[in-house]
């Protein structure tokens, strides 16, 4: 039996695998390091998304190929999206990897890693449109929080992603599947539920009666005992029904916090795009989810310089978000993505699309700086997650927070408070962008 040490790159859903490889290889009997140092063999989970998920992706190898010549580890295998795409690349390029493994061939770490350690080249790829397997999972976040991967791969074939191509047709998860991971979650100390997938609101149309399951699910997850909240990330727009909306409306558990990501307002960017629906579509929406439900955090993600957009349509998407005040924005400057529709159109210098990045993020800045403002004053659930004894200060995160993409809320209280769990917190000063206060009076 082998000593293996991970390292995760990339996102939530590419988390997930990681852990459930963990769990094959510890059922198997081999042992989980909590670092690579030490390890009989090393596997890179990968993201290969965009340019600087790859840079990061073949940093990381770079530097686990360093520790191999040290004699620090052993053998080293790339699995995730960046060894699905540039598979023989990577094994003509980087003579440090011993092997590789494709996002379609998950289930088979256990045979791989043998075979590794036997001292065979590994080079697996399954069908990336298989069903997904039913297996656990060895947590890597926190204890009190997890994230629930709903369903794999993608069909909205968006002209600048290569998701699709990397992962496969889009698979929905059986819903008792999805119930049973997250009782057992919630059994295991697990507060808060994040569910996630390429698109959530799209989950259970490509089962058997082709319906949007993810309002049933909602509901569903806030029967379980111990799940305290909610969070819902990826939805896509033109999926958004009066029935979800409903569902998050009045649902306690769930946080009114939602990540939709729409990419840009111009109608004609977002034909480019091969986005469904309109800026137009994309204004009401919020102002309906906003209306329905009070107290709504918005979170969004938006691509900027994409072949077509002019200063005109550029300006439109700045009017946007000043009339909308967002509460959270992601802004990625455009790069072609080989494979990809919008690789082919005729693109400028790409530092065009970087300017425009910076300008949406301090536009943002100041959106973020009001939003904090009108905190002030206010008392906030907050989910306590440690404590930081230079500041003398405890840190978490209120409903308007997602862990490692939004901010954390500092705060004093006259007892101890144990991570993982709730208290309430009185807003009373902001530093550096984030929230600052005292634990409420018990």
């Amino acid at each position: 039996m082998a000593n293996i040490g991970f390292i995760s790159l990339g996102c939530a859903k590419n988390q997930v695998n990681c852990e459930q490889m963990m769990y094959r290889l510890q059922e198997a009997g081999h042992t989980i390091l909590p670092n690579v140092e030490g390890a009989d063999a090393v596997i890179i989970n990968t993201c290969g998304f965009i340019d600087s998920a790859k840079a990061e992706a073949i940093d990381n190898i770079i530097a686990t190929g360093q520790l191999k010549t040290a004699g620090a580890v052993g053998k080293i295998m790339v699995t995730g999206c960046l060894s699905q795409r540039y598979q023989q690349e990577i094994l003509n390029e980087m003579p440090e990897v011993d092997g590789i493994l494709g996002t379609g061939s998950y289930q088979e770490i256990v045979e791989a890693v043998e075979e590794l350690l036997a001292g065979k080249k590994v080079c697996r790829f399954g069908s990336i449109h298989a069903k997904e397997e039913e297996v656990g999972r060895v947590l890597t976040t926190p204890q009190h929080y997890a994230f629930l991967k709903i369903a794999e791969g993608c069909d909205n074939r968006c002209a600048y992603c290569i998701i699709p191509s990397l992962r496969g047709k889009y698979r929905s998860r059986q819903l008792d599947d999805v119930l049973y991971e997250a009782r057992t979650l919630a059994a295991e100390g697990v507060k808060e539920m994040i569910v996630v997938a390429q698109d959530t609101s799209r989950y259970g149309t490509d089962l058997p009666g082709h319906k949007r399951l993810l309002a049933t699910l909602l509901k569903e997850l806030c029967k379980i005992d111990g799940i305290h909240w909610v969070r819902v990330h990826y939805l896509y727009p033109d999926e958004i029904d009066e029935e979800l909306i409903d569902v998050i409306a009045s649902e306690p558990k769930i946080v009114k916090y939602l990540d939709i990501p729409i990419q840009h307002i111009n109608d004609d960017i977002l034909r480019r795009m091969n986005r469904r629906g309109n800026g137009a579509y994309v204004e009401e929406l919020f102002r309906k989810l906003r209306e329905r439900i009070p107290g709504l955090v918005l979170r969004t993600s938006l691509i900027t310089g994409l072949p077509g957009e002019g200063e005109a349509e550029f300006e439109q998407l700045c009017s946007f978000l000043k009339r909308a005040k967002l509460e959270r924005v992601g802004a990625f400057a455009f790069s072609p993505e080989e494979g990809t529709a919008a690789a082919k159109m005729d693109y400028p210098d790409n530092e065009i699309a970087v300017q425009r990045a910076e300008i949406v993020e301090e536009l943002q800045s100041r959106i973020m700086d009001q939003y904090n403002e009108n905190m002030l004053g206010k008392t906030l659930e907050i989910l306590s997650e440690g404590y930081d004894p230079e500041e003398d200060l405890y840190y978490g995160r209120s409903y308007a927070d997602s862990p490692d993409i939004d901010g954390r809320v500092w705060f004093k209280a006259e007892r101890t408070v144990k991570t993982g769990t709730f208290c309430m917190v009185n807003i009373a000063d902001i530093r550096d962008g984030e929230l600052m206060g005292q634990e409420a009076e018990q």
